[in-house]
């Protein structure tokens, strides 16, 4: 015999149900934090990502540490040819001997998997990076493309060019490789899962940043300090730090983003602290008004540079807040402050430096999950 239920007994009935799939939701929302990682190339945004595997104990893979190797060779050799391309460019005279170890260098090939690095390009690498005119040529290349891991590398060549040498911690969280797509890393914080997407930076890849948007809980957004007299890599013409601020006040305008708390790395500041000495923030930002070479006074001139973007974008989503063309996003009734930008001077190669760091930032993303939550 069927059991018929009344319409009054069918509607409590699927009013529990709905009851307990918004429970379910709000649990999840709680126990699982989504944190979308921002910021223009060369910012730091994967060597932050390989920092938190590091403090959070998730060893890399026998296949990943064979893959850095392989790409730390591949980073040496293409620095020195980036320096020898600046060297012609800006008519710097050298030795025939140096030349000759330049061209050994354009014809170096690629190493295969657990082929141990080439000895011949040990002395090569070595006496081009003693070389004074060479280093004459490495400072100019630091305003372009030379990326920020050469001296490290180049300080420890006999030790990678060991025939047994396997990368380090240290080594692999150096290593540059380009992000392209979308890529989502987990860890365990207590008894909440944190979901890091990172996307890639440059030009080319942003327009793939509109397909993480939705449900973000925080947003840790990297900016290169010592980027302030840089080109980006994939454009010379365009200045790393002015396109930082471009791409912070689009994100500080989304809708997406109006109840969403921002994680500002004012990111490289090792870099930013010898750079400054012999490199003048005037001469690339004629408002700087701080003391010539004064870390504190050109870090917090930055910041407030940010910052004052970050109230500009919310001063544009109030005037847009009624247009027609502004997505339809839920809005949690009970969150009523201001959304809030929490900035830290970084140095993402430094772990213990993202260890306390990362503390703080997981205090904020607790504190935003259980906000967003009460939306449920």
């Amino acid at each position: 015999m069927g059991i018929c239920l009344s319409s009054n007994g069918f509607e409590q009935e699927r009013n529990k149900q709905a009851e307990q799939v918004m429970k379910e939701a709000k649990r999840t929302l709680i126990n699982h934090t989504k944190v979308l990682l921002l910021g223009t190339g060369d910012s730091g945004k994967s060597t932050i990502l390989k920092q938190m595997r590091v403090i959070n104990a998730l060893p890399f893979s026998t296949e990943e540490v064979e893959h850095y190797r392989q790409v730390i060779f591949t980073n040496l050799i293409t620095s020195m040819r980036i320096v020898h391309g600046i060297l012609n460019e800006e008519g710097i005279d050298c030795s025939e001997d140096i030349k000759a170890l330049f061209n050994s260098i354009d014809q170096a090939p690629e190493i295969s998997p657990s082929q141990p690095y080439p000895t011949q390009y040990l002395k090569a690498l070595q006496e081009l990076w003693d070389d004074s005119d060479v280093q004459k040529a490495v400072l100019i290349a630091k305003q372009f493309a030379l990326p920020d891991n050469s001296t490290y590398y180049f300080q420890h060549l006999p030790r990678l060019f060991d025939a047994e040498y396997s990368p380090t911690p240290q080594d692999i969280i150096h290593a540059r490789v380009r992000t392209t797509g979308i890529q989502e890393t987990r860890f365990i914080y207590g008894k909440r899962t944190v979901s890091i997407i990172d996307v890639g930076g440059q030009k080319s890849e942003r327009r793939k940043w509109i397909h993480c948007f939705q449900q973000v809980t925080a947003i840790m957004f990297l900016v290169s300090l010592s980027g302030y007299d840089q080109t980006l890599s994939e454009d010379w013409e365009t200045n790393q730090m002015q396109d930082a601020m471009i791409v912070w006040e689009s994100i500080c305008s989304s809708p997406w983003f109006e109840r969403t708390s921002f994680i500002l790395f004012l990111n490289k500041e090792d870099l930013f602290k010898e750079k400054i000495t012999h490199s003048p923030i005037k001469r690339y930002f004629p408002d700087y008004d701080g003391r010539e070479s004064s870390v504190k006074d050109g870090e917090e001139y930055f910041k407030r540079r940010f910052l004052h973007l970050h109230k500009k974008g919310l001063q544009t989503l109030t005037n847009s807040a009624n247009s027609p063309g502004r997505p339809k996003i839920p809005v949690n009734v009970n969150q009523t402050e201001v959304r809030t930008v929490y900035p830290y001077f970084t140095t993402a190669t430094d772990t213990n430096v993202i260890r306390n760091v990362m503390s703080s930032v997981n205090d904020i993303i607790l504190i935003d999950n259980l906000t967003a939550s009460a939306f449920l």
